[in-house]
């Protein structure tokens, strides 16, 4: 039978300098917790006798309030008996049926994250459904949350390290799980003594500058390669990006004939929601064109015909490209040599360091790339700069 313990929990103070009483729970080397919902000073408790102090002004009311719940434990696990299990022990303290089984943390998962895509939240969606494939994959089988503990963890950061992931792609996994967690227990899932994020370490590094280069980009059109191959698609791709000041592949994807406006491309960014007026200049015109088809719904063809915006599957297919073309990407810059390959988001950093180089502000930049420069309030009393101005800048970053 499961041994009951009742003690302080000096592990972690609560804000207040105070400390949780707490029932430990002890079943097969197995050890579970409950708190009381009572706290307490260290100098209040009585550790020999394992109560509240006489000293305590309401030590009488207290211990009669925590015997009681002592006793309503002793009887859950009394009735148990051989079928003891944490959850069933909670279900029957908190009123509800012990046979009503827990969600698990895939099935919760994939509850938060349905919900994510009915609000159209698909970004945030495939990236905790990515997160959580990793984790079942790792585990073999769906697993119940309180199984989801540091040793879990600390074994599945362990496996997708030495899979060689980067530390932000592990990162990402991490925070997601996390963010996961913390939703089961806001929505009484799990109860919140399991949470085992606290002696877990989720560590970042900053992303290597992803800047090319103009000669570098000659260098990568200068390759010689047959037209409509997967090689040749990939770097169309990546120049057009940066001949319209570092469109991303997503925008890209969702231009329209509808998007162009008197030699403009006029979008808004799927990211910020801001709306963006790119001047069309001939270095664009030049692959655009042949790739251009009346009867297509959109401008280029990377999403086909009655695929929704913003859908699940354009998501997923727009996922797709962006892998194979930066695949594609990191062989062509080998064949050219560079440092770093390049990707899909390369041509945007690689437009502001152009622009920069040649001598053009940061104010203008951040203008030609839609970000803040400086002080938020004080640009909103800033007239933006003239499209000529843009253009002139625009202009001089594409040429070759």
């Amino acid at each position: 039978m499961a041994n009951i313990k009742m003690l302080l929990d000096l592990r972690r103070a609560k804000s207040d300098g105070t400390f949780n009483i707490i029932f430990r729970i002890t079943d097969h080397k197995k050890v579970y917790t409950i708190n009381s919902g009572v706290a307490l000073e260290e100098h209040f408790w009585d550790e020999k006798k394992g109560q509240v102090g006489k000293v305590h002004p309401n030590a009488k009311l207290l211990n009669i309030k925590l015997s009681k719940h002592y006793f309503n434990i002793e009887q859950a696990v009394l009735s148990l008996d051989d079928e003891f299990s944490i959850e069933k022990l909670k279900a029957m303290l908190s009123g509800k049926p012990i046979d009503e089984a827990p969600e698990t943390f895939q099935v919760f998962s994939n509850r938060i994250i349905q919900q994510m895509i009915e609000a159209n939240r698909l970004g945030n969606a495939m990236v905790y459904q990515t997160a959580v494939n990793r984790l079942i994959s790792y585990c073999g089988k769906d697993v119940a949350f309180p199984e989801v503990n540091y040793k879990l963890l600390d074994q599945f950061s362990h496996h997708l390290t030495t899979s060689r992931l980067k530390i932000n792609s592990v990162s990402n996994y991490f925070r997601s799980i996390r963010a996961i967690y913390n939703k089961a227990i806001k929505m009484k899932v799990v109860d919140r003594s399991f949470y085992p994020f606290h002696d877990v370490s989720i560590k970042s590094e900053k992303t290597a500058k992803r800047a090319v280069l103009k000669e570098d980009i000659v260098a990568l059109t200068n390759i010689p390669m047959e037209e409509n191959t997967s090689t040749k698609k990939a770097l169309n791709y990546f120049v057009l990006s940066f001949y319209l000041r570092g469109i991303s592949f997503t925008d890209l994807a969702y231009l329209k004939q509808s998007n162009i406006i008197d030699g403009r491309i006029e979008y808004k960014r799927r990211k910020t929601h801001k709306n963006y007026s790119v001047k069309l200049f001939p270095e664009a015109l030049s692959i655009i064109d042949p790739l251009c088809s009346p009867d297509r719904d959109y401008l280029l063809p990377i999403l086909a015909n009655g695929i929704e915006e913003d859908s699940v599957r354009s998501k997923r297919i727009i996922h797709q490209w962006i892998k194979t073309t930066n695949k594609y990407l990191k062989r062509l810059s080998e064949q050219v040599g560079l440092c770093s390959p390049v990707t899909t988001y390369s041509s945007r950093h690689s437009f502001a360091t152009i622009a920069k180089r040649l001598g053009y502000s940061n104010e203008l930049i951040a203008e030609a790339l839609g970000h803040e420069y400086g002080n938020k309030i004080t640009n909103i009393y800033l007239d933006s700069f003239e499209e000529e101005v843009l253009d002139a800048m625009h202009k001089q970053v594409i040429a070759m």
